[in-house]
């Protein structure tokens, strides 16, 4: 095949860049050549073309226009694909030879920073694990705001929580093998291999250090830090009590190496990395996070309808990521919980100045990700117009807050700066509707520089003389249709229809012909053309140079302005939490260090707002403390036990995060874990039946619970054989009571369950009350103390549908297993059908035993079993213990 100059450009760039999908600028459109034009094709749905049609040098080839290549980015990055942003770095009309172009940037699912891409409300992390023996460092960042963290995980269970937390796009990982063993596990991010060297310092400083030559060569020096500025962002954690910091560092080197290498380095706005250790939030694992579905629904992965969806009153991007960030992050110092609930506290009680807050809070952009932006030198002259109508809420913001008395709320007002200086400097400078476009003009305002002023008076001065030397030539020539038109390639000219073109002056010098007209100049007109389209050209090239200077203005103030937008992000969240407690009807909890939840008429924050007004039944929970800590739940399917259990767990955490909570009264003890089991499911993917994932997901609960922990279980045991699943819920709740003393409450349809407490001193019946009524049941949706004594399973299933005859059936077998009915050979009568098998006379089977119940024993088991009782089993020496085993065994036989 024969290789062009430009398509050798091409396949060099590819080479450096083999696993994105390449945009070849070229003039108007971005290109892709080879297997990224049919890749392209397919995904994005582009009409594949190709070069050289027909040849036997034919190289397939798809484009997009440059104008609107960010929706077709986006369609890219969402299927998993990086793409590189091959620029041309000169100008075509002066370029010798072949235009010079380089990959200016990788735009991959986890480095986005055009905000068009990304969910407003969202954070879009990219994270790097730095996997050891027994350490795990983590490091992630996002681009588009800059926020940067790190942490460590000691284990491959905790490691996996805090990563279903962190919701990161993009993972870097050093060890291949360790990373088959994760493939999977996060279904939301892109998993990516990289070698021992990638999370090394050195590596990260040259690659940085190259990338900064890039930009200078670009002319657009100051938008990336030295190897100096990447050292203030990774030494903050230096003395950081990591147990093995070096695997947190590696971790941070390789993640700010991977924005190198696709931002072409580290933009100026990213912020020192933030250390914190795991344990200081309250944890809640992938699993409890999805059952409790606290931001996207088990059914479809929607946020409507999650808990997320339900507390979300913030009014602005920056604090709706940031209400995400406390869902996933909720406290567990009492203290700090108690600020926060008493900043919420005070914007309850104060409803004009709420609702003046709230008024104010509409008006503020995304200053995070606009100062991303500015950073990186892609915002444009709008961009700084809504940065700056921001900065006019600030005003008013601060002193409505100057009258607030609670600690947090003094705190956060004063770690907001309301920019007086930069506000008028930027409002003097910017029009108020400025073009999208930083190269045709039209962006300052009269005042603001004084060769500008005078350049715009040339030009505006100049249109004004177009068309008074139209008037002046209509006027002398006597033709009323004549036009002084201008476009691009022929300038300013005289156009005449040819119907007139006998009364043509001989002045007039002839520029272009037409199929209807003429196209004339004059040396008047071409002389002050020179002056007009200099003085555009200059004007034009003016404001990109002062627009520039302007934007790296702002850019120095980064720091400040990201402090201010945290603290307002913060401010919108408790604002909204007032809101939310307003409307809904919420009150504040009382959260210490204490061991119990007491939760008098509780209600679900999801469910109740799915119902009508006063039809969700509210229950009072009292569990830990001096009241019993194991709750076994009993009572039939659609009864609400696992509302109930859910709506715990959801006020707890709600509590924690420093919001009021729906119930009249709440008194919690900060619990250090939420751990969640509910429902079936399977995970195919990595070939787990549902009773594996039941099981795994038990596992990790008794692994990692503390005794400050809350555990809600639904159905233990359910995926197997009855008599397997009841022996495993039963030795499950049996160390969660022994061994764990976690507040549990365990909702079970196993009501041979509810015997543990005949043993268990911690440990209470609890039931939801049904009514009976002919036949039918009636749901009550009440917790009431006590056991239940049916699952009402046959009557449920009825309400479901099922056809009459399955639900006759199904009464028989039910009415047969409970009076433990056998045929002659010891078979129960309900696995018979009466069309199928001889009928026999029914007995009962005086020896069958039930599991738990007071079944009748013979005299010979009854003697055993005194025996066994009355026995002192830790007196007995191995030799006596021998024999009373074959005595016992004798008496049974």
């Amino acid at each position: 095949m024969k290789i062009t100059p430009m398509l050798q450009q091409y396949l060099d760039a590819k080479e450096r860049y083999p696993d994105t999908i390449l945009f070849f600028r070229m003039g108007d459109f971005y290109e892709m050549f080879f297997e990224d034009a049919v890749t392209a094709s397919r995904v994005l749905g582009l009409t594949l073309t190709a070069r050289n049609k027909g040849d036997v040098d034919e190289v397939p080839m798809a484009g997009v226009p440059h104008h609107a290549a960010s929706g077709y980015i986006s369609g890219l990055i969402e299927s998993g694909f990086a793409v590189a942003i091959c620029e041309q770095l000169e100008d075509p009309a002066q370029a010798k030879g072949i235009v010079r172009r380089d990959v200016v940037r990788v735009i991959t699912p986890g480095v986005v920073m055009d905000t068009e891409s990304l969910d407003a409300r969202a954070s879009n992390y990219v994270a790097a694990i730095h996997m050891g023996k027994d350490t795990y460092g983590v490091a992630y960042v996002d681009v588009s705001t800059g926020r940067f963290h790190v942490t460590e995980a000691a284990t491959l269970g905790e490691l996996a929580s805090e990563i279903g937390r962190i919701e990161p796009r993009e993972i870097l990982v050093n060890d291949v093998e360790a990373a088959s063993a994760l493939e999977g596990r996060w279904p939301g991010s892109f998993l990516r291999r990289r070698d021992a060297a990638f999370f090394d310092a050195r590596n990260l400083y040259r690659a940085a250090q190259d990338a900064i030559r890039l930009e200078r060569e670009m002319a657009a020096d100051g938008f990336f830090m030295d190897r100096k500025g990447i050292e203030a962002l990774v030494t903050g954690f230096a003395e950081f009590a990591f147990r093995d910091p070096e695997r947190v560092r590696g971790a941070a080197f390789a993640v700010l190496r991977y924005i190198v290498d696709t931002q072409r380095g580290i933009p100026s706005h990213l912020r020192p990395a933030e250390p914190y250790h795991i344990r200081e939030f309250l944890i809640v694992d992938a699993s409890t996070k999805a059952n409790l579905e606290l931001t996207e629904t088990l059914m479809g992965g929607k946020r409507s309808g999650s808990l997320l969806s339900v507390i979300d009153k913030t009014l602005t991007a920056m604090g709706g990521r940031t209400l995400r960030h406390w869902l996933n992050y909720p406290l567990v110092n009492p203290d700090t919980i108690a600020s926060r609930l008493d900043a919420v506290d005070e914007i309850v009680k104060r409803t004009s100045w709420r609702e003046d807050l709230r008024g104010h809070l509409a008006n503020v952009y995304d200053i995070e990700r606009l100062c991303g932006r500015i950073s990186s030198g892609t915002a444009n002259a709008r961009d700084l117009r809504s940065l700056l109508s921001t900065l006019g809420a600030i005003e008013p913001i601060k002193h409505e807050l100057n009258s607030a008395t609670s600690k947090g709320l003094v705190k956060l007002n004063a770690g907001i700066d309301p920019f007086t200086e930069m506000r008028a400097r930027v409002d003097g400078a910017i029009v108020d509707a400025p073009p999208v476009t930083l190269t045709e003009g039209g962006i300052f305002r009269r005042g603001f520089d004084a060769d500008l002023d005078e350049l715009i008076e040339l030009t505006e001065n100049g249109k004004d003389w177009i068309l008074r030397f139209e008037q002046k030539e209509k006027e002398r020539t006597q033709i009323s249709s004549l036009k002084v038109r201008y476009n691009k390639v022929f300038g300013y000219y005289i156009e005449i229809t040819r119907a007139n073109l006998e009364s043509t002056p001989d002045d007039y010098i002839r520029k272009q012909t037409l199929a209807n007209a003429e196209r004339y100049f004059t040396p008047e007109l071409k002389e002050m053309e020179d002056k007009i389209l200099g003085a555009e050209d200059k004007r034009k090239s003016l404001e990109y140079r002062l627009f520039e200077a302007l934007r790296a203005e702002v850019a120095g103030h980064v720091a400040e302005l990201m402090s201010s937008a945290q603290n307002l992000a913060e401010l919108d969240v408790l604002v909204g939490f007032a809101e939310l407690a307003v409307r809904h009807d919420y009150v504040r909890p009382t959260v210490d260090s204490g061991d119990a939840i007491l939760i008098e008429d509780g209600r679900h924050p999801v469910v109740e707002r799915t119902l009508s007004e006063g039809r969700f039944v509210p229950n009072s929970v009292e569990i830990g403390g001096d009241e019993p800590f194991l709750q076994i739940i009993t009572g039939p399917n659609m009864a609400g036990k696992s509302t109930v259990i859910r709506q715990v767990a959801l006020i707890t955490l709600m509590a924690q995060m420093g919001s009021f909570v729906p119930a009249s009264r709440a008194h919690l003890g900060v619990v250090d874990k939420i751990f969640s089991r509910v429902g079936a499911s399977d995970n195919l993917a990595r070939g787990q039946s549902t009773f594996m994932v039941e099981m795994t997901e038990t596992a990790h609960i008794l692994n990692n619970a503390t005794r400050k922990s809350l555990i809600i279980l639904d159905e233990i045991g359910r995926g197997t054989s009855t008599f397997d699943g009841l022996s495993i819920a039963w030795a499950v709740a049996e160390h969660l009571h022994d061994v764990i003393g976690a507040k549990t409450m365990f909702a079970t349809h196993y009501h041979e369950l509810t015997e543990l407490v005949r043993t268990l001193e911690g440990a209470e019946n609890l039931s939801i009350a049904v009514k009976e009524w002919q036949d039918d049941i009636i749901f009550l949706r009440k917790v009431v103390r006590g056991q239940a004594n049916r699952s009402y399973g046959v009557q449920v299933g009825r309400l479901a549908g099922l056809p009459p005859t399955v639900v006759t059936r199904a009464k028989e077998v039910l009415s047969n297993l409970e009076s433990v009915q056998f045929d002659e050979r010891g078979v129960p009568l309900a696995g018979r059908h009466a069309g199928r098998a001889p009928q026999v006379t029914l007995r009962n089977n005086p020896d069958q035993l039930t599991l738990f119940s007071g079944s009748a024993l013979s005299p010979a088991q009854e003697a055993v079993i005194d025996s066994l009782k009355t026995t002192d089993v830790d007196a007995l020496t191995p030799l006596q213990a021998l024999n009373l085993l074959a005595e016992l065994k004798q008496k049974l036989e």
